[in-house]
């Protein structure tokens, strides 16, 4: 410990970036802390007057002063009547304890390891490595959207009247279920568009379909129990369902969706299965009628929960979309997921569900103990959004737009990536699953690609079990034509240099 004041010392800590935007008195305040907290002045250490420490620094007497009655007030300083002002000898000793403590630690440990201190569940989730979102566009990342030509000036005007409008009242607190007016939105859409059978009084509006899945696997399986997932399946939703510590068992899915044969075989005794019935996740494939149906006659015989996930049914591009299974299901039964992050833009942060009757107070606590709810300030504007018809124009034109990059990109695959990858043709979505040729290693051309500056989603990654189809998941809504037909020969020059 230093046992005289050092001036220079502490003007090089006043001159440190980190608190060049502070006042001066805050400067000299954090300053001369630091220099006690890292034991360059001593406990008991006399600090200058403040008259002669402010003739040091060039600055009034008030400066020093305040910075003094800081940390007099903080406990790092005593100050007495007629003495002088003193390093707290309570501080030294607490910092002289830890660093005998420090002492003592077994070098080989340091410092504590990440997950120390973890509990089981805690340690799992650091350990699932979590979820990376695309957050810049970049061929061929998956989940996003066209943002460039969102209509902001609608939304920003939109939004300054709720603010008019609703003044303060959007500040609160909101409902945890969500703001009624869109309540009423989403259910008159997804009553009119997807052949849903929903009361405003049934839509609980949640952040992220992810958020859905989570509470799904809070609130209808208890830790250790098993969830029926579609194989592949949405990587998302295996983590989701992981995290709440439930037990993934996989359902092979074939050219008609989910196989019922297997669903009906299983003997794991879980409560809920989740399918994503108008493209599945990777795959494309629309659930047929026939199994929409026998899928509800088994959640009903069984007392079993269907959580379906309806992420971008709006995005169909062969014929009409199937109605969806919420609204065939005479037995209610169904648990329907949807989101604004594929329809619109996915910093909103909205999604929603739409709850059988006896299931929605359960989910709306659930809701409120999580994160209370949803901005209301997004909520009332994206109802006033829909309200006006700016939505159903703008999936609309979005629709329009993506079946046409759908069609450039299985052009440029065949004429570019002949020999490497079959691209499978899905009736929609936003994405094209590649299966690679035998001979190509998933691994290795992922590594290519991204040395090429292009990101290739694997395939194998959204399987279970031991089988597992090498290839990619390209997505491709939010490059232009250009930018999709670039990018391909871009990675097809990867593939064949290396």
């Amino acid at each position: 410990m230093a046992k005289t004041f050092e001036l220079d010392t502490l003007k090089m800590r006043m001159n440190d970036a980190e608190l060049q935007r502070l006042e001066l008195h805050q400067r000299i305040q954090r300053a001369l802390r630091a220099l006690i907290l890292d034991g360059a002045l001593g406990p008991g250490l006399r600090l200058p007057a403040t008259r002669g420490l402010a003739k040091s620094l060039g600055v009034a007497r008030d400066t020093v002063e305040n910075a003094y009655v800081q940390l007099h007030r903080d406990g790092y300083i005593v100050r007495r009547e007629g003495s002088g002002s003193y390093v707290s000898q309570t501080v030294g000793t607490e910092l002289r304890g830890a660093a005998r403590r420090r002492a003592k630690l077994d070098p080989k440990l340091g410092a504590p390891q990440p997950g120390a201190g973890l509990s089981r569940r805690g340690r799992m989730i650091l350990d699932s490595g979590g979820v990376a979102d695309q957050q810049i566009i970049k061929a061929f990342a998956t989940g996003l959207p066209e943002t460039r030509t969102f209509p902001t000036d609608a939304w920003e005007r939109l939004q300054r009247q709720v603010l008019k409008d609703y003044r303060g009242h959007v500040l609160l607190h909101g409902d945890p279920q969500g703001a009624e007016s869109l309540r009423r939105a989403i259910a008159a859409y997804l009553n009119l568009e997807r052949g849903a059978k929903v009361s405003p009084e049934q839509v609980l509006v949640l952040s992220s379909t992810r958020q859905a899945l989570f509470l799904c696997a809070q609130l209808l399986a208890d830790a250790g129990k098993p969830m029926l997932m579609e194989n592949p399946g949405y990587f998302g939703a295996r983590k989701a369902f992981e995290s709440a510590e439930t037990r993934i068992v996989p359902i092979d899915v074939d050219a008609q969706g989910i196989r019922m044969d297997l669903l009906r075989a299983d003997r794991s005794g879980a409560n809920c299965v989740y399918v994503t019935p108008s493209h599945q996740y990777p795959t494309g494939v629309t659930l047929s009628l026939e199994r929409r149906l026998e899928l509800i006659g088994w959640a009903a015989e069984h007392g079993k929960w269907i959580i379906e996930d309806d992420y971008d049914s709006e995005f169909h591009y062969d014929g009409l979309p199937t109605a969806c299974v919420q609204g065939l299901d005479m037995h209610q039964r169904t648990i329907y997921l949807g989101t604004f992050s594929k329809t619109l833009y996915p910093g909103l942060r909205m999604g929603y569900m739409a709850l059988p009757p006896g299931l929605v107070d359960a989910f709306a606590r659930a809701r409120s103990i999580m994160d209370g709810h949803t901005p209301q300030i997004l909520q009332l504007t994206l109802a006033r959004f829909m309200d006006d018809g700016h939505y159903n124009s703008h999936v609309r034109a979005m629709r329009k737009l993506y079946a046409g990059r759908r069609q450039v990109l299985l052009e440029s695959l065949g004429k570019h990536l002949g020999g490497i990858v079959q691209a499978v043709r899905p009736p929609g979505g936003l994405q094209i699953p590649c299966l690679l040729e035998r001979g190509w290693s998933e691994e290795k051309t992922i590594r290519q690609a991204e040395a090429a500056g292009l990101r290739l989603p694997g395939l194998s990654r959204l399987y279970a079990g031991d089988y597992k189809q090498p290839g990619w998941l390209l997505g491709y809504a939010s490059l232009t034509a250009y930018e999709i037909e670039a990018a391909v020969l871009r990675l097809s020059n990867a593939l064949r240099k290396a």
